[in-house]
């Protein structure tokens, strides 16, 4: 996509004087606008009825239909099209007919070029304004009128996500984000695109999968009143909504192969056609997109159009799985308790508890822990959240879980290059092996002795792990996992 901030307008300019039409021709290009003339009413109205014009500016009196005739079309033919009227024979009569017809302004011949100029420009920033407020419920509707969720965690994992964003945001290259369902794509999307230098645009997240089949393309790219049974009036597509911005492509491998190819031209050319047009047009749009599925395995089966595969990933951009970074479980919890219980005091959660559910694998990650946590919250009524407020299946998992073996009380003065005398590091480690044997394995209590949070624990441990000090198998390092 180009990089320009936004497209100019697409303007119709009609009039029967030869000269103010090659006036307007050579000088509109050069405030970044696209003009096309024409010379008396019916051209003009079949022009604004076939093709996709921002504006259309109408000389009153003109052979055949007048200007104000032309206008008397628009809710039908062009409603997305601003009109302006132009007339030599200035009248508060005409003035406030035009303005009844639906007029965005009237303005007198021989108009000046400021005045002109000036009132593209309003037309432009309402046209960015509706776009926005459009976007802006599209993202309302995604989120359920939540709070604004946020990437949480602090583990290795996430760091290196939150690194490749600040890498790729201030680009306009394709970005594929991978990763089950509830990891936070739209999250890592959103970041992408507040952290880009559209950040002031409108951001519109679509879930292909949930759109119906047959209502795909016009979704996406809009359609004319009467385009196909039920459309009953016009309307822009989600491409047209995110003009600017950033648009999101969530579940891109639920789309069938024909809309597939239709999306892979617009992201070669930039432009789109509504359903039921016949002309396109530009639009600056920067594409995000999403899976849960191998797209490459797809490829393959011949379900995925490779072109479109290859176009979509300059950027391939993993989120791991919750069970992948169990040690950003705690604060994950307290983001959403914050979220789900705003503006009431603190809720506290029992080391049992946060056991459990750090421990469980999470097949639904964030989204389903998001949701015990609200069930944990709406059970417990503000109290400090236990096990028993927890689903039976978190605790059918923690019964049938294998048990850790107990390492011996008392450990070996070196138990990392005997040869070399024990550093403070070393030590901390045994001491911390140590608390755990005497606990059985049992990082709450554990913790509770060292003097320090259970998170800061399963920080340290994993530290160990990715410093080479322990084996990864290392019982006490592993969580219990349900066999």
């Amino acid at each position: 996509m180009a990089s320009e901030p936004r497209r100019g307008l697409r303007i119709l300019f009609a009039d029967d004087e030869t000269h103010l039409c090659e006036l307007m021709r050579m000088e509109l290009p050069r405030l970044g606008h696209e003009v096309q003339t024409c010379g008396d009413g019916q051209a003009a109205l079949e022009l604004l009825s076939r093709d996709n014009f921002d504006v259309a500016i109408l000389d009153i009196q003109m052979p055949g239909l007048r200007g104000t005739d032309v206008l008397a079309h628009r809710d039908d033919a062009f409603p997305h099209t601003e009109v302006v009227l132009l007339t030599g024979h200035a009248s508060l009569e005409t003035a406030v007919e035009a303005l009844r017809h639906g007029a965005f302004d009237y303005l007198t011949k021989p108009c000046k070029w400021a005045e002109l100029e000036a009132v593209l420009r309003r037309i432009a920033e309402k046209r960015a304004l509706a776009h926005e407020n459009l976007a802006l419920r599209q993202q309302l509707r995604a989120r359920g009128g939540d709070i604004e969720p946020r990437l949480v965690g602090s583990s290795s994992a996430m760091q290196a996500v939150r690194d490749m964003i600040r890498t790729i945001a201030p680009t306009d290259c394709a970005v594929l984000i991978l990763g089950e369902t509830g990891t936070g794509k739209e999250l890592v999307a959103r970041s992408l695109h507040e952290q880009s230098l559209r950040a002031g645009k409108p951001f519109v997240p679509v879930n292909c999968g949930a759109i119906p089949e047959n209502l795909v393309e016009s979704e996406l790219f809009g359609h004319r009143k009467g385009a196909f049974t039920g459309a009953d009036q016009h309307r822009k597509g989600l491409v047209e909504v995110a003009d600017g911005g950033t648009l999101f492509l969530d579940e891109i491998g639920e789309l069938d192969k024909q809309i597939q190819v239709k999306l892979l031209r617009f992201l070669e050319s930039g432009e789109i056609r509504r359903v039921g047009e016949n002309e396109p047009f530009r639009v600056d749009v920067r594409v995000i997109c999403a899976t849960n599925r191998s797209l490459k395995e797809m490829v393959d089966e011949g379900t995925f159009r490779q072109d479109l595969y290859f176009r979509i990933n300059t950027f391939e951009l993993y989120l791991p799985p919750l069970r992948e970074r169990r040690e950003d479980i705690p604060e994950l919890v307290e983001h959403l308790i914050g979220r789900k219980w705003p503006g009431r005091r603190r809720v506290e959660v029992a080391p049992e508890a946060l056991e459990l559910m750090m421990s469980y694998d999470w097949p639904g990650n964030v989204r389903e822990l998001a949701n015990v946590v609200e069930r944990a919250l709406i059970l417990s009524g503000g109290e400090p959240i236990t096990c028993q407020h927890l689903p039976l299946h978190l605790q059918d998992a923690s019964s049938s879980a294998v048990p850790v073996p107990a390492l011996p009380q008392t450990m070996p003065t070196q138990t990392v290059m005997p040869e070399q005398p024990l550093t403070l590091r070393d030590l901390e480690r045994e001491h911390i092996l140590r608390v755990l044997a005497k606990h059985n394995g049992r990082k709450p209590a554990a913790a509770k002795e060292l003097g320090i949070s259970l998170k800061t624990l399963y920080n340290k441990l994993h530290q160990m792990v990715q410093d080479g000090e322990l084996p990864a198998d290392n019982p006490y390092v592993q969580v219990r996992k349900a066999s």
